[in-house]
C-alpha cells in the first residue's frame, strides 16, 4: 500500500503521529514529514494503523496513493 500526506491539508494535528509514531514522523515543525516525501509504502503489517490515521485526521489529509 501506498499512502501520501496534503501538505496543503496537514495543519499539524499530530493524531497521525500518536497512532504509530515511526510511520507518520514530525518534522521540527509538528507537521508529518510525510508531507514532502512523495508516495511512501507501507508495510500490509501497519495497514490498520494506516486506516486508523485515514480516520483520525481531522483535515483528510492521508490518503491511499494509487
Amino acid at each position: 500500500m501506498k499512502i501520501t500526506v496534503d501538505d496543503e491539508k496537514c495543519m499539524g494535528h499530530a493524531r497521525c503521529y500518536a497512532v504509530n509514531e515511526d510511520l507518520f514522523p514530525l518534522d521540527d515543525e509538528g507537521y508529518s514529514s510525510l508531507r514532502t516525501d512523495g508516495a511512501v509504502d507501507v508495510p500490509d503489517a501497519q495497514a490498520a494503523d494506516v486506516e486508523s490515521a485515514i480516520t483520525l485526521c481531522p483535515e483528510r489529509a492521508i490518503e491511499r496513493a494509487g
